[in-house]
């Protein structure tokens, strides 16, 4: 069934078309992955669906419910939670100032879920007093995915959460990942790393210039000469 489903959007920046006739679904427990060059509007697409862009064309369904037109306070009330590009955190906050803030509309849950995404963070609790700013990149990643759990997403939004991380804090990025879905929590990932993105992920599509020009599932990405040629950095000797 799908959670989300965006129907021929366009996306405009003044005059110029960010996304455009741009269909995407993404199925209720799935993970599904963005891939595209830089520029192609794949951070576009995260913030539209968050409510911080809105369509000139199209619609975007969250659930049944068109959020078309929802401010990105409302996205998060009905379950969208969005880990931008950079991580974004407070970095004068402590760790757990941080993570208290991605529960300010769920105050009545915010102890219980607090435990939880201690448990798949436990290095959150041992820096709970530090300032979110003397973290290292890979915790404040970890600290930026903890911050929008703590809302109780059903819907995860994540753009480029590899980036600048040291392999083994990529590794374990990924992990968690894996564990979020797990525990009921639908993924959409927009990842530069494009054959771990496909290796996690159930499904792919393609964006160039603010269109989908591919999309198929993960493991069938993965052996398209396309693909391998522009993302995975592979010659397939044609």
């Amino acid at each position: 069934m799908a959670l989300l489903e965006v129907t021929g959007v366009e996306v405009r920046y003044g005059m110029v078309p960010a996304l455009h006739d741009f269909t995407i679904t993404v199925d209720e427990g799935e993970i599904v992955t963005l891939l595209g060059a830089n520029g192609a509007g794949k951070t576009t697409t995260l913030r539209m669906i968050s409510g911080l862009h809105h369509p000139a064309l199209g619609s975007v369904r969250f659930d049944g419910i068109d959020i078309s037109r929802f401010a990105a306070h409302r996205t998060v009330e009905l379950g969208i939670s969005h880990v931008p590009e950079g991580r974004r955190i407070f970095p004068q906050m402590t760790v757990l100032e941080n993570l208290e803030t991605g529960a300010y509309h769920k105050s009545h849950v915010a102890a219980a879920k607090l435990d939880q995404v201690y448990e798949l963070f436990p290095i959150l609790k041992d820096r709970a007093k530090q300032q979110g700013g003397n973290l290292s990149g890979g915790e404040q990643q970890m600290l930026a995915i903890g911050r929008a759990l703590m809302a109780e997403p059903r819907l995860l939004l994540l753009d480029e959460p590899s980036m600048g991380l040291a392999p083994l804090f990529v590794q374990t990025i990924f992990e968690i990942l894996r564990t979020i879905r797990e525990q009921g929590v639908t993924v959409l990932l927009v990842e530069q790393n494009a054959a771990k993105a496909l290796q996690l992920a159930d499904r792919g599509y393609v964006l160039e210039t603010g269109r989908i020009v591919l999309q198929n599932s993960a493991d069938v990405l993965l052996r398209d000469d396309r693909v391998r040629m522009a993302y995975l950095g592979e010659d397939i000797g044609h």
